[in-house]
């Protein structure tokens, strides 16, 4: 694993478990389920930490699904440049990406 690695998953962990670093989106499916409900989902966001080479074959903590009150979501991480008009030159620099993570029913995906 090299650096870049290390540090793009720490940066992923830090606005999957704290929404610092970057934006957050969800879907349609997502936002029906209500605001109480999203509150919680967020939480549930925040401490998951299944990461498998099934999930997470680049070890960057970028994607992930689980269960949540009898549904599937999932979430996935993706990396813009600043103007968010395309992919970042280097996900592990956040001076050059902007990181959004998008939660979706994975029915949605």
């Amino acid at each position: 694993m090299s650096q870049d690695t290390d540090r793009i998953r720490t940066l992923n962990d830090e606005l999957r478990q704290d929404l610092l670093g970057g934006g957050a989106v969800m879907t349609t499916g997502i936002a029906a389920l209500g605001p109480q409900a999203v509150a919680r989902l967020v939480t549930t966001l925040a401490v998951f930490d299944d990461f498998c080479h099934a999930n997470d074959p680049h070890e960057e903590h970028d994607f992930g699904v689980f269960d949540f009150e009898g549904q599937k979501v999932a979430f996935k991480i993706d990396y813009y440049d600043k103007n968010l008009l395309g992919a970042s030159p280097d996900p592990a620099d956040p001076s050059v990406t902007e990181r959004i993570i998008t939660l979706m029913l994975l029915e949605e995906y």
